[in-house]
């Protein structure tokens, strides 16, 4: 196992893996923005080094600062988190030729999986199932008409290297497909270096469903079961469940999803924790998106229903362990629900509200779990994410656990700044809820109104 290892990251992330990292006794060096220096990844940590100002170009993604305090700390690996660096090809390959690990996959595998086109083709060559759309990139309109004729309107067309929603349009009828195209070129371009763009077959009413696998170094692989990430707003996941209430309901359909899961991720050499992201049709059928090659937000509700710490999983793997968990050994225990906390307004489509936080006071309650990146007296920046907390809530089956949850968040003591938790109570009692029957839609339907 590791000696020292560097955290770049922060929030709630960064303090969680400082608390893996000394659970295992290795030694955590924080890094921070001066709007960070009082966060509890920096109170936590063994050693904190200040990378620089406030917004992230200047600090968190500052990779030449990162690289630089990594070698003056003689570290032995660098742990991404997700979001920043975590699925940056780039910092990977530095790392790499700085002689520190990267808790992650290799620079190589990032890359691919980074390009959605490149992700496409190669889950399509290992047997799983790709939505119906275009063989690779869109070279020129005609052909662009001819395919989206081919598999029917409404298509999407997708930035490449997109991902969260952006670089990405709903085109419901051949003449806006052209201006649609451009658009996405010019957002793919801006938001990350590639204008490369290629069309799917839009899935009406549509689930968003994704498997963990974990992979070691020496070929060996295993799944740890579905996720439901259906509740979205603006594309961005705010309550995950694990397992899926729907999966959990079709004979066979487990099995199958993460079959394809994880041949997806051992046909491109996958290594470490990772996640293969599917779109399910209400009918069962499913297909794959893309393949997270991180760490994902919402890993507890998984490591609720297995027992499985992935980070320390993940910091095994990286130091070239073998992986000793069994596909066999894992079982389905309980059900486990994840909450988003954010500093928004859902009543005013979900903006952000940065500010000062009164009291900050988590419940204390059996099968509840809150990952924390702020406390009592902190500000809420407009640099960051305004994402302050998850809390997950694990029982004996899934009603129980969405109750539990619910409850949590009624104690939850949040002073002063304007968040989400009342919004995220209502919806967790919601009726549709309760039966699992919803959509990707379902949530901004209900924020606007739209639902009883």
């Amino acid at each position: 196992m590791f000696e020292t290892v560097l955290v770049a990251n922060r929030g709630e992330i960064a303090a969680r893996i400082v608390d893996v990292l000394r659970q295992n006794e290795i030694k955590s060096i924080a890094i921070y923005s001066e709007a960070d220096a009082e966060s509890p990844h920096v109170k936590r940590a063994d050693k904190a080094i200040c990378i620089g100002p406030a917004p992230v170009g200047q600090s968190y993604l500052n990779q030449d600062a990162i690289i630089q305090v990594a070698i003056a700390e003689s570290v032995d690996a660098i742990h991404p988190g997700y979001g920043l660096l975590s699925e940056n090809a780039g910092f990977a390959r530095r790392c790499e030729d700085a002689g520190i690990r990267f808790i992650g996959p290799t620079s190589e595998v990032i890359e691919a999986m980074g390009d959605k086109v490149i992700a496409r083709e190669s889950a399509e060559r290992a047997g799983v199932p790709v939505v119906p759309g275009s063989k690779g990139p869109i070279t020129d309109i005609d052909a662009a008409h001819a395919i989206a004729e081919q598999i029917g309107y409404p298509v999407l067309v997708k930035a490449a290297g997109g991902g969260g929603g952006i670089g990405m349009a709903l085109v419901k009828r051949a003449s806006k497909l052209p201006r649609a195209i451009e658009s996405c070129r010019d957002r793919g371009e801006s938001s990350f270096g590639n204008a490369s763009v290629y069309l799917e077959k839009y899935i009406e009413s549509p689930r968003h469903i994704e498997v963990q696998v974990l992979f070691d170094q020496h070929g060996h692989g295993i799944h740890l079961f579905e996720r439901e990430c259906t509740l979205q707003r603006r594309h961005q996941k705010v309550i995950e469940e694990a397992p899926s209430p729907f999966v959990s309901t079709q004979n066979g359909l487990r099995d199958a999803l993460c079959s394809a899961a994880l041949k997806a991720a051992h046909a491109i050499g996958y290594r470490n924790a990772g996640t293969v992201e599917f779109v399910m049709a209400p009918s069962g059928e499913f297909y794959f998106i893309e393949m997270n090659t991180r760490l994902q937000v919402e890993h507890p509700v998984t490591e609720a229903i297995t027992g499985v710490d992935l980070i320390t999983w993940q910091l095994k793997i990286a130091s070239g362990e073998k992986l000793s968990i069994a596909q066999d050994e894992l079982k389905i225990q309980g059900a486990a629900v994840e909450c988003r906390l954010y500093a928004e307004e859902p009543e005013k489509m979900f903006l952000p509200r940065p500010g000062e936080i009164g009291e900050f006071s988590p419940p204390e309650m059996d099968g509840v779990r809150v990952d924390s990146g702020v406390e009592s007296g902190a500000t809420v920046t407009q640099y960051y994410d305004p994402m302050i907390a998850k809390l997950t809530a694990h029982s004996d089956s899934r009603e129980t656990a969405l109750e539990l949850a619910a409850r949590a968040l009624d104690q939850f003591k949040i002073e002063k700044l304007t968040t989400n938790r009342v919004f995220l109570g209502k919806v967790l009692r919601h009726p549709a809820v309760r039966e699992g029957e919803f959509d990707t839609k379902w949530l901004e339907r209900y924020a606007k109104g739209q639902l009883d």
